[in-house]
């Protein structure tokens, strides 16, 4: 295996498009080095991009928050602004294993894993999150739902690689959160995961909705269903009994060992109420803030 370390980005997609073999790209490496040790990857070469000083920056203009791909969850969950504006988000990271781990651990890698129950995934798709990707032919831009394409599979060409993490600017009166199921409290995989972002006018009616899954299909979904059957009400009980069915109905989920089809269905419901009422009490709360 060759190993390198560039400096700079264009070195890195230089790294990677130059490549005859298999190719990664290092940002924490909880994911990959797991996978390598356990024989499931066995990379040609590995793009160590941590020493890419503008992928470990945080920063904020007036399209939002961009978070350099080589940023540690714990650098994340200790950000200020961060944590104020989008607190689901910062649900979602504080689950990614454990301390020590969020501190190599990146919300890039997370969704350039492809798990479907990625725990960081769900509350990006729900806050509007896209993606800067940068390869050979150029940069685009990409809806973070549209990254993963099937578990351990994402839309990433061979000479491509995420540089940042974009979060839009968060309304006035919104609020945004995400919860899971699982076996154990902590140090587990999401059995069901999901994320509501929404936004509230003067009156208290929904405005706009954005709900998300993870662990329920092959990938993490957005649910625009679910968001639609919020907007224009009051978040009665009519209408978020009408999202969950939304989400139910959404649910692609496989029995394993972990939970059967059937059960996955039925959490995906309740979780996503629960989810919901917590977004809304944000909403409320940042308005008096």
């Amino acid at each position: 295996m060759h190993y390198v370390a560039p400096d700079t980005v264009e070195d890195a997609v230089r790294a990677l498009s130059t490549s005859s073999g298999t190719a990664h790209v290092l940002a924490g490496g909880t994911d990959l080095v797991v996978q390598m040790t356990g024989g499931m990857r066995s990379p040609d070469l590995m793009v160590n991009i941590k020493n890419i000083h503008a992928l470990s920056m945080i920063t904020e203009d007036s399209a939002g928050f961009h978070i350099g791909a080589a940023v540690s969850a714990a650098a994340l969950c200790e950000h200020a602004g961060l944590v104020a504006a989008w607190p689901g988000l910062i649900d979602g990271i504080k689950l990614i294993g454990s301390m020590q781990v969020q501190s190599r651990a990146t919300p890039a890698g997370n969704l350039c894993n492809a798990s479907p129950g990625a725990d960081s995934v769900p509350p990006m798709i729900a806050a509007g999150a896209t993606v800067t990707i940068i390869g050979a032919a150029g940069k685009r831009t990409v809806p973070v739902e549209e990254i993963p394409v099937s578990p351990g599979r994402t839309i990433l060409g061979k000479d491509e690689m995420v540089v940042t993490i974009n979060l839009p600017p968060k309304p006035r009166r919104s609020g945004d959160a995400y919860l899971r199921f699982t076996p154990r409290s902590e140090m587990d995989i999401a059995v069901v995961g999901a994320a509501v972002n929404l936004t509230l006018d003067d009156a208290g009616k929904c405005i706009a909705a954005r709900v998300a899954l993870g662990a329920v299909a092959p990938t993490a979904i957005l649910v625009k269903e679910a968001g639609a059957a919020l907007i224009g009400t009051q978040i009665d009980a009519d209408a978020i009994e009408n999202a969950a069915l939304a989400v139910r109905r959404a649910c692609k989920p496989i029995d394993d060992k972990r939970g059967t089809a059937e059960f996955r269905v039925k959490v995906a419901g309740v979780i996503f109420k629960r989810a919901v009422a917590v977004a809304v009490q944000r909403a409320t709360r940042r308005e008096r803030a």
